[in-house]
């Protein structure tokens, strides 16, 4: 009787100690994902609110003249 309980006891206490590591596992996981979702939010966002200013001070007559002043650059230094 006494052997049983005593690995029942184990039993117990191996479960325990799985699902602690377990979770710590899990939320050490779930905490890195979070990390990489706000970086990916950060660096999308700084890249979209980039495209969206450079082709608001390239747009129109503005980008003619620069692609303008690129093609006679190209030419003098050919």
């Amino acid at each position: 009787m006494g052997k049983l309980l005593l690995w029942l006891a184990v039993g117990i206490v191996g479960l325990a100690v799985a699902g602690w590591l377990a979770l710590k596992l899990i939320g050490a996981l779930l905490g890195i994902l979070g990390y990489l979702i706000v970086g990916a939010a950060v660096v999308g966002g700084a890249y979209y609110l980039y495209t969206r200013a450079r082709k608001a001070l390239t747009s129109g007559r503005t980008a003619h003249r620069i692609e303008a002043a690129v093609r006679t650059r190209e030419a003098r230094n050919h």
